[in-house]
């Protein structure tokens, strides 16, 4: 399998967080495995036999979007395939397609239109286009459009929280985040919920959960208590209870995989 991380163009960087780009031209079996990292997203897929999502088992079209994954899920492709997927900030289904975010979490929407061009005029340009870049091109480009006509639904407060609390790895206190952007707690809870489809401090807990497993996969540490105190959990069993969790094993069984 080959894989890229792309860092998106500076015109839809304010929305789009990474580009990635994961592709195998052999006839084999491939499992993907996401855990919840924060962020919702678009993915196009172009495979032999098709894209299924388990444990839903749950076939998918060729585009479409996805919530908050909170519980881990696995990618099952049988065969060549190209994947992409634009990773968003988790402010973008509410302001561009006026989702409840919430609604999907671990789960998907199927996209019909898209700003009047059909869904299937837009899948067969993708898989016409020659090259991944010419893919990225065109999936850019709508979401330009998207923004230009839905900008004025963004909350950039929301989006302003969501960075600090992204640039602290989850932590930073959230009433500390609300006094920031001169909000009462219970507004500032409750408007994150909506434009997110995540409490706060949930959102925090998952990045907090993303850079341990960063450092538990690179294997940057040289005991367990380094990842636990230096990602700001209590003690052991609250790294280990967290991190369960989100993956639905413990430290030791994961890395040993």
């Amino acid at each position: 399998m080959n894989f890229q991380s792309i860092i998106p163009d500076k015109s839809i960087a304010l929305f789009v967080r990474n580009i990635w780009v994961f592709e195998d031209e052999h006839n084999t079996h491939t499992s993907l495995p996401f855990f919840a990292d924060g962020y919702t997203g678009l993915l196009f897929q172009q495979s032999e036999k098709g894209l299924t999502v388990n444990p839903h088992n749950k076939k998918m079209p060729g585009i479409f979007l996805y919530g908050q994954t909170i519980k881990p899920i696995t990618l099952e492709i049988d065969g060549a395939y190209q994947i992409i997927i634009f990773q968003f900030y988790p402010f973008v289904l509410k302001a561009f397609w006026e989702i409840v975010p919430e609604s999907i979490n671990d789960n998907c929407y199927y996209l019909d239109n898209t700003l009047g061009k059909s869904i299937e005029e837009l899948t067969g340009e993708l898989i016409s286009a020659p090259a991944i870049q010419d893919k990225i091109d065109i999936m850019s480009g709508l979401l330009l459009m998207y923004f230009e006509r839905k900008k004025n639904n963004l909350d950039f407060s929301v989006r302003q929280a969501i960075q600090h609390i992204i640039d602290s790895k989850g932590l930073v206190s959230i009433k500390a985040i609300a006094e920031k952007e001169n909000l009462n707690i219970r507004t500032f809870e409750r408007r994150f919920l909506k434009e997110t489809g995540l409490p706060a401090k949930q959102f925090a807990k998952i990045l907090q959960f993303r850079a341990s497993l960063h450092q538990l996969t690179a294997k940057d540490y040289k005991k367990l208590t380094d990842i636990v105190y230096e990602n700001g959990f209590s003690d052991q069993s609250h790294f280990i209870r967290v991190f369960r969790a989100f993956t639905g094993k413990t430290p030791k069984s994961f890395n040993a995989k």
